[in-house]
């Protein structure tokens, strides 16, 4: 009876640190994630290379808007926005051919991304 009582109490604990409701995630939620990485790495890169613009940061705006999610994901989507962005100020300072080549690349990933959802999940 002990070892049932010990397993009763532990389940019961574990069942207590669970959430009541755990908060839904949308199946495009790693996607929606890697926009807006690429478009915390584009308001960097575009920047830095002379297009001094708020552009990405509003598209990033315009995105959250959209989605209009719950304050965790919100929080999650400006989290990778950032710290792609932070991620990129690290590592340049100066407009290379690197960094250009990064900004193509991520402007064809993100419009490619950004066609797939919409015609995927768009309404």
């Amino acid at each position: 009876m002990n070892k049932y009582l010990k397993h009763l109490v532990i389940f019961t604990f574990l069942l207590s640190i669970i959430p009541a409701h755990a908060e839904p995630v949308p199946q495009y939620d790693a996607k929606m994630l890697r926009l807006a990485e690429i478009l915390g790495s584009l308001h960097y890169l575009r920047n830095l290379c002379g297009e001094k613009t708020p552009l990405w940061r509003d598209k990033m705006e315009e995105l959250i808007k959209a989605e209009d999610p719950t304050p965790t994901r919100r929080a999650r989507l400006y989290a990778a926005f950032n710290n792609a962005y932070r991620a990129f100020s690290d590592n340049y300072h100066t407009c290379t051919k690197a960094a250009v080549a990064a900004d193509r690349r991520y402007i064809k990933e993100g419009t490619a991304l950004s066609h797939e959802l919409l015609n995927r999940y768009g309404n």
